[in-house]
């Protein structure tokens, strides 16, 4: 098909505008979609030094791309990436692989910390631990509270004054159905652009610039654009609730073509009203364990780890 705004071969079809784009309009759409997010949401400021979670998939490096050429644009700016390897075998290596490749090409300063050394074991021991419990969680509820601790604490340590995450439309709307499914609305009160509800020198601000982007345009953007990303699938994600909503939330926008965008928008409207009914001014506590904030005495992250360890 022609492109809907020249006469050139489309490489895009945006069913939920009914256009057609080609290489050229399709990556300034893109690219003006995500500075717009920036902006509304103010989201940056000229004097940050931003931390970007590295998974070396293709949302975080997108993100690593697009915000390394933003940031070369503004003098006292700077970047640098984390990666957590979570030791997964016949994955994490790949992945610190890919992202270690990615940053040496962009010239991006790069950390990698391990589970490993961070918390004394690898993801896949602990799911090995994880056989003996009476009620087996699974894997990724575990992964994914250590790995957003780890985050925040590295790029913290690292004097980071944000945190952009590579958050797409699609995790935004499953993120939310299974926050409603689950009945868990105080969840849904930390979600947004610019994360969370509460600011706190022990919290880096998360944002998450590609929050309004198709997870398959970013795919697209990151194979027009030749950027190397690690297309290798996670050994433990088919167990997650998420991978269920999924595919539901997939099979809903190829029958109804903008969908998503509208059940963003519907988040958007509610995030505010549940805010302001479930007012937090400040976490109570610190953990008695680490020294990290914590809703009662011992936080989330230390809580798992001696679960695991006993």
């Amino acid at each position: 098909m022609q492109c809907s705004q020249c006469t050139n071969e489309s490489a895009a079809e945006l069913k939920y505008s009914s256009i057609f784009l080609c290489k050229h309009h399709f990556i300034s759409l893109f690219e003006k979609r995500i500075r717009h997010t920036i902006r509304q949401n103010k989201l940056l400021r000229h004097d940050d030094r931003i931390a970007v979670g590295l998974s070396g998939g293709k949302d975080s490096s997108v993100l690593l791309k697009i915000l390394s050429e933003l940031t070369k644009k503004v003098r006292k700016t700077s970047i640098f990436a984390v990666t957590i390897d979570e030791g997964i075998s016949g994955y994490s290596d790949f992945v610190v692989e890919t992202s270690s490749a990615l940053c040496e090409e962009m010239g991006v300063e790069h950390h990698v910390f391990s589970f490993r050394n961070e918390i004394g074991m690898t993801l896949d021991e602990l799911a090995d631990k994880m056989k003996n419990f009476e009620k087996q969680p699974p894997v990724c509820s575990y992964c994914g509270v250590l790995r957003r601790n780890l985050l925040n604490i590295k790029a913290r340590e690292l004097g980071a004054t944000k945190l952009a995450i590579g958050h797409n439309l699609d995790d935004e709307c499953q993120a939310m159905l299974m926050n409603l499914i689950r009945g868990d609305l105080n969840r849904i009160t930390r979600m947004g652009t610019l994360v969370g509800v509460i600011r706190n020198e022990k919290f880096v601000p998360k944002i998450k610039p590609l929050r309004e982007c198709p997870e398959d345009e970013i795919r697209l953007y990151a194979n027009l654009n030749e950027i190397k990303f690690n297309s290798l699938k996670c050994s433990y994600a088919q167990q997650s609730f998420r991978s269920t909503i999924r595919k539901a939330l997939n099979d809903i926008e190829e029958k109804h073509p903008g969908s998503k965008f509208q059940l963003l928008k519907s988040t958007d409207e509610l995030i505010p009203v549940l805010r302001e009914a479930h007012k937090i001014e400040e976490l109570p506590n610190k953990c008695k364990i680490c020294g990290e904030l914590a809703s009662g005495e011992v936080c989330k992250f230390c809580e798992l780890l001696q679960k695991i360890k006993n």
